[in-house]
């Protein structure tokens, strides 16, 4: 990403912003609600195009979301046959899993695995739709705030299976504790239009913006934005 600017009406989203998602790397993303978190993210799957600066893909990366896979979700199907496609294992990372066994990590077990989609709740087709997520093909994920209405073991479910990941992903989150564990990298969008891209995780760059940016500690509900200039 280089040089990307965005606003809309008159309120400056972010201005030049520079950065690259690092091969490997999880790039946590927080900032308040109407921050530009989510335009960000959809700039960068193609889903909208920014008022200036360039993104380039490289050839070799697939990407995928969390949303798309649930789109893909066929309501007839059984949780087992969603996730396994009717096959005992599943590969994962290269390797070969037990597909049951990775459907209990996210809270599916016993008859619950033979469970239709259709009859699913909405919690119950979010954790589906990470456990699905996990085992795609892409190189790149990308996770807007999945960490809400998780268990505890879900959870941690989740986490292993990201840090296990072998590409890139990229979290949009409020959970602090859950970045501080994952993420490798911070993309923090502060307010008055500045976004801030830090080599560490939250707790890492929450120290680093006090005590070298000299700013307050962060509000995650607080939102300025600088007045578009024509």
């Amino acid at each position: 990403m280089e040089g990307l600017s965005k606003a809309y009406d008159d309120k400056v989203l972010f201005e030049n912003l520079s950065f690259a998602i690092p091969r490997g790397g999880i790039l946590g993303v927080i900032g308040p609600n109407g921050a530009g978190k989510t335009t960000l993210i959809r700039m960068l799957t193609g889903n909208e195009q920014p008022d200036a600066g360039t993104i380039k893909v490289g050839e070799t990366v697939k990407m995928a979301t969390v949303d798309q896979l649930r789109q893909n979700l066929n309501p007839d199907k059984t949780v087992f046959e969603a996730v396994s496609g009717g096959y005992e294992q599943i590969e994962l990372g290269g390797k070969l899993v037990n597909a049951r066994a990775w459907l209990s990590r996210f809270g599916f077990t016993g008859d619950s695995q033979q469970k239709k989609v259709k009859e699913l709740s909405g919690g119950q087709q979010n954790r589906l739709n990470l456990a699905l997520t996990m085992k795609s093909e892409s190189n790149l994920l990308f996770f807007d705030e999945p960490t809400n209405d998780l268990d505890v073991n879900t959870m941690r479910a989740l986490e292993e299976a990201i840090e296990s990941f072998a590409g890139s992903a990229v979290v949009v989150s409020h959970d602090r504790w859950f970045l501080d564990r994952l993420a490798t990298h911070i993309l923090a969008f502060e307010g008055d239009s500045r976004v801030e891209f830090f080599d560490g995780n939250y707790s890492q760059y929450e120290a680093y913006r006090q005590e070298v940016l000299g700013l307050k500690p962060f509000d995650p509900h607080r939102i300025k934005y600088r007045k578009l200039t024509r």
